[in-house]
């Protein structure tokens, strides 16, 4: 009986997605052959430090440092324990000033909190890795931090955008969060602001009149008639004023969609030719033919111009 109960506690996590074991990869865009495994809890956590980092206009490295470190602090897993009142994605203390406990059990919240140390720390981006962690944490293991490197700067370019068709992950449903179009428009401006729903207007080609250039007209995402497919507009920064190019921007929604896909239950995504399909065994990007498999919207998708997000329901 107790053997029965293991394989359904078991059958019960392989189905939500909770076994702890990698469901997600990321590989180097150099073609190094170097490549991380995670979960896709770990994905989640990863994407929202990255959305914050670059939503605040930060460089890459401060990303890089934030992910090692929070590799270190809590696995990527935003637990509420840990030494002494320790908890969070960054094993934040509220009897040390980071915050609350609810505070720091946000990850939204416990990555700004360590964004805003972090800068305070004069040529952090110049620093190892381990020192300018250190400097924020004050951790009692301060080399702790630099065997992360590897796998936090494959993650940083990924989530950034830097490195294209890099992340995927199995997709497999997870039983965490309501899915569909809504729930996923909700979880992009949890991480990234209304800017991720509604573009920065875009300059180029915008029409003159009187001689002056007319003020464009931002895009807004939109809900497609099938009820399951989101499409976002893409424009350089995304609005943030960051001066990201579209092609970063574009990259890091269409690989946030993608850590997020057991969570939100999406099934497809693409963008710039390429598509990631939740279910195939190799969980690739794959090159596609812009009107093969993209509605009415497959011409302006299949390029730099938005990203499109399938739901299964």
């Amino acid at each position: 009986m107790v053997l029965l109960a293991v394989a359904g506690y078991l059958a019960v996590q392989y189905v939500t997605g909770g076994t702890g074991e990698p469901g997600c990869e990321v590989v180097s865009g150099k073609g190094d052959g170097a490549r991380y495994e995670f979960t896709p809890e770990q994905a989640v956590n990863a994407a929202t430090i990255a959305a914050v980092g670059t939503g605040r206009g930060l460089p890459e490295r401060a990303v890089t440092i934030a992910l090692a470190t929070a590799l270190q602090e809590s696995g990527l897993r935003n637990i509420s324990h840990g030494d002494r009142d320790s908890l969070g994605l960054f094993q934040q203390r509220p009897s040390q000033g980071w915050g609350t406990e609810q505070e720091i059990q946000d990850p939204i919240y416990s990555s700004g909190i360590f964004y805003e140390h972090l800068v305070k720390v004069r040529d952090y981006t110049e620093l190892p890795l381990t020192v300018a962690a250190q400097r924020v944490q004050r951790s009692g293991f301060p080399e702790a931090y630099a065997k992360h490197e590897p796998d936090a700067t494959l993650l940083a370019a990924a989530l950034t955008g830097r490195s294209a068709a890099t992340l995927t992950c199995e997709g497999r449903p997870g039983a965490t969060r309501t899915a569909g179009p809504d729930a996923v428009r909700s979880a992009l401006v949890r991480d990234f602001g209304q800017d991720a729903l509604q573009s920065a207007a875009a300059e180029v080609g915008a029409a003159e009149v009187g001689g002056k250039k007319a003020t464009p007209t931002p895009v807004p995402s939109v809900i497609e008639s099938d009820g399951r497919t989101v499409v976002l507009p893409v424009t350089a920064d995304g609005g943030s004023g960051t001066g990201r190019s579209v092609r970063e921007r574009g990259w890091q929604l269409a690989h946030w969609a993608v850590a997020n896909a057991s969570d939100l239950h999406i099934k497809r995504v693409s963008y710039a030719g390429r598509v990631w399909t939740a279910g195939n065994t190799d969980s690739q990007w794959r090159a596609v033919a812009a009107d093969t498999s993209q509605g009415s919207s497959g011409a302006q998708s299949g390029g730099q111009g938005s990203v499109r997000i399938v739901t299964t329901h």
